[in-house]
């Protein structure tokens, strides 16, 4: 892998960077509810800037920076050589990189609450719930000189901006596909039924028993999106934003799938064994196991049916009581590097939040990979966030996902 960092960009980091780390936060306490103003940045403490002639991170006592991550987002070259855009970062930093998988956003959420990690690549339907529960402290994105090579659309997205104060960096972000068998669908699925209707598939057998489902609470909305196309008296228009009715019926459309989804998937390893092994056909999923499975040679492909997708856009957040803020810091920095996106995009199967990715800057993406990965699908995508009680009409009537949470184990329990 070539280093991506330059000797000029590197002398540039660490001078912008060091000058003005930022110290670490207070311990926050347990996320409060949802609706409450935001006390990130009350919780997280500053300490003054080192001076300019002190040494980087390393020498600091720092060395290090733990980040909680969705599988597959930090690689160093473990699981592929081509695939590495740590080592080059630590070679260039004296930061060492630790890895905390994380198969779901609640996990996330509970390893940050528990601390002693620096960062989190959080979804949309966690990040919310990490600002107003003081979790996650603000972002100073003069800190960051890349901030502004962003996507325009992503660099105040409310996920992770609130009352114009940031609380994190974009990372990556894409749709949550529908992966099928071409041996049963020998043409593409065109809708979400496959999933969520009992059916007699192309081999003459039924789907039942051979579709999956999302493990996570917030499924519910893609049940929601579904019934915003097939029953438009519901008044359904954010799959997010439900009100009870609208909850309801989601909730039954669900309990109705568990007769037909015997498995919930959360480790995206596990979906991909059982994709192999164990006769599923069809399930929501994301572009990371159509890669691998593709890669294996097994006869899968996806698509983004008709009703739409949810999907996720990603935030790299730093923990209110961060240990090590200069190396996060730094990090961030990185993460946002053109080449470190496109080789992020490319093994992942996900859209990258730097447009110059797309360009070639990264071997491994190429210039066609965004477009294949589905860039150009941004406004079709429903992306995740933490529902709250209020709606998008100036009401609060809407469903909070503490009740999402509740009723959705019940499915799953069933």
């Amino acid at each position: 892998m070539k280093k991506f960092f330059n000797k000029v960009l590197v002398l540039f980091v660490f001078a912008s960077l060091v000058l003005s780390a930022c110290g670490g936060g207070a311990a926050t306490e347990a996320p409060a509810a949802e609706t409450e103003a935001p006390e990130a940045t009350e919780a997280a403490v500053a300490t003054e800037a080192p001076a300019a002639t002190e040494a980087p991170a390393a020498a600091q006592g720092e060395g290090e920076v733990a980040i909680v991550a969705w599988p597959g987002y930090i690689e160093r070259g473990a699981n592929d050589p081509a695939y590495d855009w740590v080592t080059a970062f630590e070679e260039a930093t004296g930061c060492v990189v630790t890895v905390k998988d994380a198969a779901t956003s609640d996990e996330m959420v509970q390893l940050i609450n528990g601390g002693g990690y620096d960062l989190v690549t959080a979804s949309g339907d966690a990040s919310l719930r990490l600002i107003f529960g003081g979790s996650v402290q603000e972002i100073d994105v003069t800190k960051i000189p890349s901030y502004s090579n962003v996507d325009a659309r992503l660099q105040d997205a409310p996920w992770h901006t609130v009352d114009g104060k940031h609380y994190g960096v974009s990372y990556q972000w894409g749709p949550n596909v529908l992966m099928y068998n071409t041996e049963v669908f020998p043409e593409a699925p065109t809708s979400w039924n496959v999933v969520f209707e009992e059916q007699t598939l192309s081999d003459g057998e039924s789907n039942k028993g051979r579709v999956q489902a999302y493990s996570g609470p917030i499924y519910i909305a893609d049940a929601a999106l579904y019934l915003m196309a097939t029953q438009p008296e519901l008044g359904i228009t954010d799959p997010y934003e439900l009100t009870e009715e609208q909850f309801a019926a989601a909730i039954e459309l669900l309990t109705a799938q568990r007769e037909l989804a015997s498995k919930y998937w959360g480790d995206y390893l596990v979906q991909v064994e059982d994709f192999k092994t164990e006769g599923f056909v069809a399930s929501s999923s994301w572009p990371l196991q159509v890669n691998l499975l593709q890669a294996d040679g097994a006869p899968i492909a996806s698509v983004v049916p008709s009703e739409g997708a949810t999907g996720w856009a990603d935030t790299t957040m730093m923990a209110a009581n961060a240990p090590h803020p200069t190396c996060a810091y730094l990090w961030l920095e990185h993460s946002i590097d053109p080449k470190v996106q496109g080789d992020v995009a490319s093994w992942f199967g996900s859209a990258p939040s730097v447009p110059a990715a797309c360009d070639g800057a990264s071997e491994l993406l190429g210039t066609e990979g965004c477009a294949a990965n589905g860039f150009d699908t941004f406004d079709q995508i429903y992306f995740w966030k933490t529902p709250v009680a209020a709606c998008g009409d100036g009401t609060e009537n809407c469903v909070t996902y503490d009740r999402w949470t509740e009723e959705f184990t019940k499915i799953v329990g069933q």
